[in-house]
């Protein structure tokens, strides 16, 4: 494989070594630090924040019912048949604005029935295993600065006069 003319990320293997520069307990922390080198006049581009000690984080959002697999599922028909409908509509060239408006109603409609359906009948097959709902994030717990090893020393400089940030964040 060749390298596209351009690139502006090194490859794996020839990748400088980076080290540590900077510690953080919050991504915008991080991320003011790299501002403030940018606005320094360091190379940035000579730097990365990388996020350690990633977790995966399931928050729970409610119980999920019947009902409730039945609403998300009617959402999610509702939309795509809305989106579905119109494109029939819009590229129906002789007929007026009005059967586009129809067409994607329709789609509106017929969506939500087939959604409401197909909700109701992956909650039913689940038989109980998962009777909730929940969000998945990964969400590291600290964020490292590094820098190529041979401005990692003048990095660090400039960061020792980073004011600390306004309101104690």
């Amino acid at each position: 494989m060749t390298a596209q003319p351009g690139a502006t990320a090194p490859s794996p293997r020839h990748a400088p070594e980076r080290v540590p520069i900077a510690s953080y307990d919050d991504y915008r922390e991080a991320e003011r630090a790299v501002d403030y080198l940018s606005d320094q006049g360091f190379p940035v581009q000579r730097t990365a924040i990388i996020g350690r000690d990633v977790q995966l984080v399931e928050q729970v959002i409610g119980r999920l019912d019947y009902g409730g697999a039945a609403l998300r599922g009617a959402g999610s028909g509702a939309l795509t048949g809305l989106l579905i409908g119109w494109l029939f509509g819009l590229f129906n060239w002789f007929t007026p604005v009005l059967a586009t408006l129809t067409l994607a109603l329709y789609g509106l409609v017929f969506g939500a029935i087939v959604g409401a359906v197909f909700g109701l009948v992956a909650h039913a097959l689940q038989r109980g295993r998962r009777d909730f709902a929940s969000v998945r994030a990964m969400a590291p717990s600290r964020y490292e600065v590094v820098a190529d090893a041979e401005v990692a020393d003048e990095a660090r400089a400039l960061l020792a006069k980073l004011p600390p940030a306004p309101g104690g964040a």
